[in-house]
């Protein structure tokens, strides 16, 4: 064989097949594994040279972590050193999350865009959004920066509330024909143009306006792509169940391949029910089902205060929102389905404002209430928590974060563990206090929930992290280190690899992962972010 450009020797290889790791030497070579010596091998055979060798003495070698659900649309075009997740070991993220990205857009819906996902990405306005097709922002993540390429990999879903937006704007009902025909047409474009599937957030206006019908006749166009359909699905609360049957009905009628988006059960009335959760996934994946999930090690979530509004005060978008909220009298009844109906945008629970923590603001005049509660803040003004979330939702414009701390522990644990199992962050980075996950995810996996807990196995964990998510997205040559895959890789310390991250330190850097390797080339070494861009656009089918 020729001169590697690089050999790792005498790692502890973790190859992501969920099989028993072993000690190998494993050479690269133009961006892909070229050689892998086991040991037991090794004898009598001539260990694989390069022009470097890396002693990887006391270290796991795995491939790059895939996150599967990653908010990081713009952070990739904004932030070359994205160590936030780079530092984790991950080296492809799946964007274009819970129906609402950036392509495909139009001069109106990207401003509208913008603004309705300003509390997870920003306002957006420090991105020069030069492209209105997925095409044309896959084609924005391989230029990256000076055309030398991004952080890390990308992989995109077409989002359908974006897509509704384009074909019928903010309306509250079942679309006509001629707009059903171009919602299917643009879910074809984007899928054409390497979109992996189709994304939906179904407690966020306008993708929530979808009915079953409308969701079924666009996962048919998927189908036919080979692409999978990813849903934010109606509830994570009073009606989970229901919610998470019916986007498995949705994907079975379609004859498409499913994805549950940071599948949980959250609130007090799912406290302890993960069982039938489980259940209800076993019946649908003995039955034939192609069905997938992800889930973030933590029990808080993270979203937007906008999005606990009722459906109905959103129509119309960001405009008529704000519009509503100055109406004292459509204010009181906002107020009324949020604390005593249980809104839609809340998963139909009625608010527990004292659960809300306020974590990130655009306007930086509100920086204060950072770090509170809602009810918090609202005691210390001397008014209700709701005029205190009314009066923050019009002063950021709608562009308030937010943590929701409504998990719980067992229900976490009990769905790592299933068969059907993967792993991502739902990291948002935008915010002074942002949800912790976006920092240490992958790192909580292997410190807390394989070394000191024992919820998973080292191997079991590598292969949720690796070759699960690799497999889901159709890419043949990612997720096991094997002669001839990308050389996507991560090192790291099984003894000591942890998540630095806290609720009161989240952008803290983890622990125990010295080396990444993105495309063979080391993004992160010794621990320290070097400027390798070796990132590109992951297409679906390519």
């Amino acid at each position: 064989m020729h001169l590697a450009d690089l050999v790792v020797r005498d790692a502890e290889v973790v190859d992501g097949s969920g099989g028993p790791s072993y000690r190998a030497d494993v050479a690269v070579k133009d961006g892909r594994v070229v050689q892998v010596v086991r040991e037991a091998a090794a004898a009598g055979c001539q260990r694989p040279a390069g022009t470097r060798t890396l002693d990887a003495e006391g270290l796991a070698l795995a491939p790059g972590f895939v996150d599967m659900h990653a908010h990081s649309d713009l952070a990739l075009l904004t932030d070359p050193d994205h160590s936030a997740k780079l530092a984790q070991g991950v080296t492809l993220e799946v964007l274009g999350q819970d129906g609402l990205s950036y392509a495909p857009v139009d001069d109106r819906t990207l401003a509208e865009v913008r603004q309705a996902v300003a509390g997870w990405n920003g306002p957006g306005d420090d991105v020069d959004v030069d492209w209105r097709s997925v095409g044309g922002y896959l084609d924005r993540l391989d230029r990256g920066f000076d055309g030398e390429g991004i952080a890390l990999n990308a992989a995109y879903l077409v989002p359908q509330g974006s897509v509704r937006m384009l074909a019928m704007g903010w309306e509250k009902r079942p679309p006509t024909a001629a707009e059903l025909d171009r919602m299917r047409e643009l879910v074809a474009d984007g899928l054409r143009e390497g979109a992996v599937g189709l994304s939906s957030g179904l407690t966020y206006a306008p993708g929530m306006y979808a009915d079953r019908e409308e969701l079924t006749e666009l996962c048919r166009v998927v189908a036919e792509f080979g692409g999978y359909y990813c849903p934010h699905h109606r509830s994570y609360g009073a009606g989970a169940l229901d919610a998470y049957r019916e986007v498995i009905g949705i994907a079975q009628d379609a004859g498409c391949a499913l994805h549950l988006a940071h599948a949980t059960l959250n609130f007090a009335e799912n406290k302890g029910r993960s069982g039938e959760l489980l259940t209800l996934l076993d019946q649908a994946l003995d039955a034939g089902r192609d069905l997938t999930f992800d889930t973030y090690p933590y029990t808080p979530g993270a979203t937007t205060l906008a999005a606990l509004l009722p459906g109905w005060a959103s129509e119309g978008g960001p405009g008529a929102i704000l519009e509503r909220l100055r109406d004292d009298a459509v204010a009181e009844r906002i107020r009324h389905d949020l604390e005593v109906t249980g809104s839609d945008g809340c998963h139909g629970v009625p608010v527990e404002w004292e659960t809300v923590e306020i974590s990130g603001v655009v306007d930086p005049s509100l920086a204060d209430h950072v770090g509170r509660t809602v009810a918090a803040a609202a005691a210390a003004a001397g008014t209700s928590a709701w005029e205190t979330a009314r009066r923050l939702l019009l002063a950021d414009r709608l562009g308030t974060a937010i943590l929701q701390h409504v998990g719980h522990e067992e229900n976490v644990r009990a769905l790592m563990r299933h068969r059907a199992h993967t792993g991502g962050s739902d990291g948002i980075l935008r915010g002074a206090k942002p949800h912790p996950r976006a920092y240490g995810t992958f790192p909580r996996y292997l410190g807390t929930y394989v070394r000191e807990q024992g919820v998973l196995t080292l191997e079991e964990c590598v292969a949720h992290l690796t070759s699960r998510p690799a497999a889901r997205l159709g890419l043949a040559d990612r997720g096991l280190v094997r002669e001839g895959y990308r050389a996507d890789l991560v090192l790291f310390d099984p003894a000591t690899v942890a998540e630095g991250a806290t609720f009161d330190a989240p952008r803290t850097g983890p622990l125990g992962i010295p080396y990444v390797l993105v495309d063979g080339r080391f993004a992160v070494e010794d621990g320290r972010r070097t400027d390798v861009l070796a990132g590109r656009a992951v297409r679906r089918g390519r």
